[in-house]
């Protein structure tokens, strides 16, 4: 970063972001996967990131969720909650949700019981199960429901839903647990055409209550999340803006676009 992005990186953590990276470097083996890594995410921003494969886009999310400490810099979260001291658990219990690539729902359960099962604290598995429901919990697991396209689905096991529907199942478990941050690592990935039309649709009415930041390499999928766009290249960012600014980047279309 020049001194003057600097600056205004300095003074947005100050005035509010839900997600601060500055200056972040890490090495693996020699291989320095992340360098000087900075960027900043708004409350309330759908984000995309893209790149080319060795970019560093899952070593940044391994660096926000606390999987991975960084060698050098900054992560903060709400300006001031320092992550790069804690670990993945209090990460996750401060409101930053992580969705990888392949979905993992419980398969024997239905796609009601998985989303009672995401909501329930500290609570096994059994003891879950046969929890006597409140009025808000109900009404949480329905209104999840209708955000994640599944409501006709609730009695079914998960095991019996479509690849896409796993997706937005896993989605909605994290949305049990009301992040503030959701990280969606290539949501659509073997998706059908109608299905990754109603992700791109999901994740822009996530945002509405939250931030999102979403890793993923279908194009069509970004341009029609229509938000601002980070593109990194060898563990730094190389353009940011909105999708049809950055395919015109010179640069962008060398490294990434033009393969």
């Amino acid at each position: 970063m020049n001194a003057a992005a600097m600056s205004t990186a300095s003074a947005k953590a100050q005035g509010g972001t839900i997600l601060y990276v500055d200056g972040v470097s890490v090495t693996f083996d020699g291989f320095r996967a992340l360098n000087n890594l900075s960027f900043y995410v708004e409350p309330g921003e759908l984000r995309a990131i893209i790149g080319p494969n060795g970019a560093g886009k899952t070593t940044m999310m391994d660096i926000i969720t606390g999987k991975t400490r960084p060698d050098s810099g900054d992560v903060l979260f709400q300006s001031e909650i320092d992550l790069t001291k804690l670990d993945e658990a209090e990460i996750a219990n401060l409101g930053i949700g992580r969705k990888f690539q392949k979905p993992t729902v419980f398969e024997s359960h239905t796609v009601f019981d998985n989303l009672l099962l995401a909501c329930s604290g500290g609570r096994g598995v059994f003891q879950a199960l046969f929890h006597r429901l409140g009025t808000a919990e109900k009404q949480r697991i329905e209104e999840t429901l209708t955000t994640i396209m599944l409501t006709d689905s609730r009695d079914a096991l998960a095991a019996n839903l479509s690849h896409g529907q796993k997706q937005w199942l896993e989605i909605g478990m994290l949305l049990m647990q009301e992040p503030d941050l959701l990280l969606v690592d290539e949501p659509v990935a073997g998706m059908t055409d109608s299905e990754t039309e109603q992700t791109s649709k999901l994740l822009r009415t996530i945002a509405k209550d939250r931030s999102v930041v979403v890793v993923e390499h279908d194009m069509e999928f970004v341009r029609d999340l229509d938000c601002k766009v980070t593109v990194l290249h060898e563990g730094s960012v190389l353009a940011e803006g909105r999708l049809d600014v950055v395919q015109k980047d010179p640069r962008v279309i060398e490294v990434y676009l033009g393969r």
